[in-house]
């Protein structure tokens, strides 16, 4: 009489039960008459037996899809978590760029008055009264100038980051709908 397989705990007992042998396999494809007729009167237990042996396998093969599973549920769930670090590094690259061209703009103000400040006081050494109004008006107007170009680059950087914060959003909220769907 064969010997009783038990019930598989892990997956790896499962692969081993479900692979015969060579010679267990030429042993079941050539049964001796005497072992056909025993079969053909089989006790209700080995009979019973027998019915066991497909559900372990199946059992096996479940228990090694559930770990499949579980496993791609960690790779998705991985994913999610890149697809998140991506949006928050391009999200703090938009938000340097921002920086660098409110950066520059500032710069460009600021030498734009210094020089237009220097002009107007060489105009200045030529006609004492007529330079000086010259030089006020134009002091004034870089001023005004400046002040217009650095708001608009403030104006140009918060914009810069508003959508660089949105897209951010965005992005990390399509990705967890795709991961509730996913996980759902």
């Amino acid at each position: 009489m064969k010997q009783k397989r038990r019930i598989p705990k892990t997956s790896e007992q499962a692969e081993q039960q479900a692979v015969n042998s060579p010679e267990e396999v030429q042993e079941q494809a050539v049964k001796p008459p005497e072992e056909i007729q025993e079969q053909a009167v089989k006790p209700p237990e080995e009979i019973q037996e027998q019915a066991v042996k497909p559900l372990d396998e199946v059992l096996g093969r479940a228990e090694r899809a559930y770990l499949a599973y579980m496993q791609a549920q960690k790779e998705v769930a991985n994913a999610y978590r890149a697809n998140e670090l991506q949006a928050e590094k391009d999200y703090k690259e938009n938000e340097q760029q921002a920086k660098s061209a409110c950066d520059e703009s500032i710069r460009q103000a600021l030498s734009a008055r210094d020089e237009a400040i220097g002009q107007a006081r060489k105009d200045c050494d030529g006609a004492v009264e007529q330079t000086e109004r010259a030089y006020r008006k134009a002091v004034e107007r870089t001023k005004n100038a400046c002040d217009e170009s650095i708001s608009q680059a403030l104006a140009a950087s918060g914009e810069a980051v508003e959508q660089a914060w949105k897209t951010r959003g965005e992005t990390i909220e399509r990705a967890w709908r795709i991961y509730t769907k996913e996980a759902g």
